[in-house]
């Protein structure tokens, strides 16, 4: 469906009151969409439609998979739960995996960004740079 600029802008908007502390309030959400689908003003599809985009890419932000190439212990999985919680905010849903491939180390992926701090990956920036 293609969003006019002024229902993205609309949907922006309405989306950033239905953030608490920069977290998203699951129950402002119901209420905004609620609301939306109650009064039905011009757009409000589209609106619909921006909104469930942002809502998604919000989930995926909050999906965290923790590779090592070794199991880890449970302190060390509350030390890296603490890190990323403080980082990028609390409601993370965090899975740790091994993943022998990697030599060594830790890759971190949270939605789009991967924290690479594994041995392969070392290795394979070196390779990349000759």
């Amino acid at each position: 469906m293609k969003i006019s600029k002024v229902a993205a802008a609309t949907a922006r908007r309405l989306y950033g009151l239905c953030q608490v502390n920069g977290q998203l309030d699951d129950n402002r959400l119901r209420d905004l969409v609620s609301k939306l689908i109650a009064t039905q003003p011009r757009d409000y599809l589209a609106i619909l439609a921006a909104i469930q985009r942002l809502t998604r890419l919000e989930m995926a932000r909050r999906e965290v998979l923790v590779e090592s190439a070794t199991e880890l212990t449970a302190t060390e999985g509350q030390r890296i739960s603490a890190g990323l919680a403080k980082d990028y905010g609390d409601k993370l849903t965090i899975r740790f995996t091994t993943n022998p491939d990697l030599l060594g180390g830790l890759r971190i992926k949270v939605g789009d960004d991967v924290l690479d701090g594994s041995v392969k990956g070392r290795l394979d920036r070196l390779s990349k740079a000759f």
